[in-house]
């Protein structure tokens, strides 16, 4: 029992202490801070960085299906009847130049994928950064809760005293006493309990911005959010990146139409080759060696292929229309989502503003019952009552600023607003156009300076 109080104690120490640090604006998390840190310590975001320059090689590897391909051929032979070798060399060059549009369209499609994975990564942006913001408004909540239960106990155990010193003189009785106790042992339950909820937040405030909590200085002041909700729903519906994303995804599938169709055109391919053989001398003197070179041209039409290029058009069909019904589906949960939000501020405002009323109105009775319990017209358990009002007021009023933030963040995102770019937060903002622009003319790694400057952000990515 002795150590039971001893290690309650302590964690009662801990959480006074972590709330004097929050008092401390010099090493205490701000939220602004702790989203800047949730960015640059993501891990999905890393993740979906490197996911994104996947994307961005598919554009490189469509554009060099533009352009002609050289080979280099060499081959042995050895007649085993005969008792003689044969060798060559040759450089093969192939072109394709005419296929019905199909690689412009493929290299269209995937230009219109990145477009779409890049949109994808500010919508996680968005998500990254919401997680943080609740993350920090969980701790701050769990905080405050503390503080209150605290208290709580405190005024509960000068309750508990102060009946004692009644019951000696025979003012209370034993069951005054007893109530007291009990309520004393139930507060000090919702005190561990409250402790334990702030121990969880900090271990999720740690997963979500990839560190533990340094105190607390509070969420400032609330976000700029959109002053109606028809504009917060005219953003969800047009600039979120989520439906940014999905309607790239629309165009490379309506893309992915067209080149199944090309797939039926006729296709002229350009080929050229240059060789040298050498074969053994049958008789001596001979001359060994022969060159030789031919160009040529190759028309093809497809006739027949078993059905399978109208089963690609029809299945490329079916593809865009599934991407379009995504895409409104996609707009019905935004405008949810916004609806949602904008409900939940109004309803944390209402919250807050009761709160506030009974807040006010609970101490007033608390003080009143205090003074008339002293002249003998109230019981120790209308105290105890009357302090258990004030404690659950001033939880409501936490609890209800707590939804009061994460609604305005919500709406944010939402609207496709909660991004750095617009938050203005304090960290060097990823650029995911920088890894594509170097090879949008698919460089050749071998000879070309820009293939010469990929090898080399090749390696500082392989670093970082």
């Amino acid at each position: 029992m002795a150590l039971q109080w001893i290690a309650r104690g302590k964690s009662v120490a801990w959480a006074v202490a972590l709330s004097l640090v929050a008092a401390v604006p010099g090493s205490a998390d701000t939220l602004r801070q702790v989203m800047a840190d949730a960015y640059r310590h993501s891990n999905l975001l890393d993740q979906n960085r490197y996911l994104l320059r996947i994307e961005d090689e598919g554009v490189a590897q469509a554009v060099a299906q533009l352009r002609p391909v050289f080979s280099f051929v060499a081959g042995l032979d050895r007649d085993i009847v005969n008792n003689t070798s044969s060798a060559s060399l040759s450089l093969v060059m192939e072109y394709l130049v005419y296929d019905g549009g199909a690689r412009r369209f493929a290299v269209d499609a995937a230009e219109e994928t990145v477009l779409a994975a890049r949109d994808q990564l500010i919508a996680l942006e968005q998500q990254v950064l919401f997680d943080a913001v609740t993350a920090y408004m969980n701790v701050w909540r769990d905080m405050q809760i503390v503080g209150v239960r605290e208290r709580n106990v405190r005024v509960i155990t000068q309750q508990l005293r102060a009946a004692q010193d009644r019951f000696e003189v025979g003012e209370d009785t034993r069951t005054d006493v007893a109530q007291a106790e009990a309520q004393l042992a139930t507060a000090r339950s919702q005190l561990a309990a409250a402790q334990g909820a702030l121990e969880i937040s900090r271990e999720l405030f740690n997963l979500a911005v990839g560190r533990y909590p340094n105190g607390l200085t509070g969420p400032g002041s609330l976000p700029n959010v959109p002053r109606t909700e028809a504009a917060a729903q005219a953003l969800a519906r047009q600039e979120h990146p989520s439906i940014r994303a999905l309607q790239h995804e629309v165009t490379a599938a309506e893309l992915g139409i067209e080149q199944a169709r090309a797939g039926v055109r006729p296709q002229l391919s350009f080929d050229g080759r240059l060789s040298e053989s050498f074969t053994d001398p049958v008789n001596p003197g001979q001359d060994n060696w022969n060159s030789s070179g031919s160009i040529g041209i190759t028309l093809t039409q497809p006739i027949y292929r078993g059905g399978q290029l109208l089963s690609l058009e029809r299945q490329s069909r079916a593809q865009a229309a599934a991407v379009r019904s995504g895409l409104n589906q996609q707009v019905r949960l935004n405008l949810q989502a916004v609806g949602n939000a904008w409900a939940g501020m109004e309803i944390a405002n209402a919250q807050i503003q009761a709160a506030d009323q009974r807040i006010q109105a609970a101490e007033l009775a608390f003080r009143g019952v205090q003074e008339e319990a002293s002249l003998g017209a109230r019981t120790t358990l209308d105290v105890l009552d009357a302090e258990q009002d004030v404690l659950d007021a001033r939880i409501s009023r936490i609890e209800a600023q707590t939804e009061l933030y994460l609604s305005s963040y919500q709406l944010l995102a939402a609207s496709g607003l909660l991004t750095v770019q617009n938050l203005r937060l304090n960290v060097p903002e990823y650029d995911p156009t920088a890894y594509s622009d170097m090879f949008s003319n698919a460089p050749s790694r071998i000879s070309s300076p820009q293939g010469q400057q990929l090898d080399s952000m090749l390696e500082r990515i392989g670093r970082d």
